[in-house]
């Protein structure tokens, strides 16, 4: 028989992508022959996200459990309450922020798996003591065929 997965809700593994976010990996891509990775994202209220980036070779989906998150796509911005899909296809220029009063919940998706690694080497440098900028992101992101939009500065 072939195996499931199962995590519940004190399981998975915990990353904090910063001081004020936290990730809980519920598919490392270990049960999916990589093709996904699934994580569960909590973001505090008032809480900026990543500087605006674009991916090379992943699908970044986002499904907003709770909250209002703010996703800036180039110039344009989505308020995505609960219930709301965003789906970031490579090349696209993107971050999100929690710009509510009350924390936001998301579980996010990448196809395939690849950026879940990038979460733990994020987790690395901010545990060594770096701040989270985009020139300490930089070369993280390179590693995983993600790029500053330096066009789209935030």
């Amino acid at each position: 028989m072939v195996a499931v997965s199962v995590v519940g809700p004190d399981d998975g593994e915990v990353i904090a992508s910063g001081p004020s976010s936290r990730i809980r990996i519920l598919e490392d891509g270990s049960n999916t022959d990589h093709r996904l990775g699934i994580g569960e994202i909590t973001i505090p209220p008032h809480t900026p996200g990543p500087p605006q980036h674009r991916h090379a070779q992943h699908d970044e989906g986002f499904y907003v459990l709770k909250g209002t998150v703010r996703f800036t796509v180039g110039v344009e911005n989505h308020d995505a309450g609960a219930g709301t899909w965003v789906l970031v296809p490579p090349g696209a220029p993107h971050t999100f922020a929690n710009i509510g009063d009350d924390p936001a919940v998301m579980l996010s998706t990448f196809t395939p798996d690849l950026y879940v690694q990038y979460f733990r080497d994020l987790k690395a440098m901010v545990d060594s003591g770096q701040p989270m900028t985009r020139e300490t992101m930089a070369p993280i992101w390179k590693n995983y065929a993600t790029e500053p939009s330096t066009e789209y500065a935030t």
